[in-house]
């Protein structure tokens, strides 16, 4: 089942083999930044992504909603101040994250391909940028990658949150596999290198909250 297009990992461009089979789809690994990708004949086009994004039930004013995004909420207050600029890349049908700091009068844009859509945000600069539930997403993550820390400012952060893989998860039985959106999956390792690779200055993990600074 090798699909000639996962030749090579679209992070690193090293090469990958085959990792698991799951339910007729191919998930592939990298031989160098470990990261766990999907064969692109198994990724939705832009039009069933879009429907299932709309599955979602991202209510802005659900409190269980704002408990899951509380890390990086928390994060951004600690870091940064009311003066600073930050951008929701990839925020969704419910910005959540955008709607408690601006409840905190933070002053944050909201950018995403699908919901909202203001290319004219991606020629700004800014203090921090948040990806909650979002780098999974990337078809291309070098590229979105490169993107996100051209958008930054001299001692900016790029807050993420993620599912990260370790060897101590049983794959089948791993949830965040079973999204078909969830495309590209990351490893310690993966994020170690986009760090490297990208030349920022410094990662830190904690849980599902990773932290890239300028």
């Amino acid at each position: 089942m090798k699909d000639n297009l996962n030749d090579v990992c679209p992070l690193c461009k090293s090469s990958t083999s085959i990792f698991k089979e799951y339910k007729k789809k191919v998930f592939y690994r990298c031989t160098n930044c470990f990261a766990i990708f999907l064969g692109r004949s198994a990724i939705p086009d832009q039009n069933k992504e879009k429907e299932r994004y709309l599955q979602h039930n991202n209510d802005v004013n659900d409190p269980r909603y704002q408990k899951f995004v509380e890390p990086i909420v928390t994060a951004v207050l600690e870091d940064f101040t009311v003066e600073d600029h930050g951008l929701d890349f990839g925020a969704g049908t419910g910005p959540v994250i955008s709607k408690l700091l601006k409840d905190h009068n933070y002053q944050i844009e909201q950018y995403d391909p699908f919901f909202h859509y203001n290319p004219d945000l991606l020629q700004r600069k800014y203090n921090y940028i948040v990806c909650c539930e979002v780098i999974e997403h990337f078809h291309y993550p070098k590229k979105e990658f490169e993107l996100l820390k051209s958008l930054l400012l001299p001692e900016g952060i790029l807050y993420c949150m993620t599912e990260i893989y370790n060897k101590d998860l049983e794959f089948d039985k791993w949830y965040y596999k079973n999204d078909p959106t969830h495309v590209f999956l990351y490893h310690d390792k993966t994020l170690e290198w986009i760090k490297e690779a990208l030349g920022f200055s410094k990662l830190t993990i904690d849980g599902r909250l990773v932290k890239f600074f300028v």
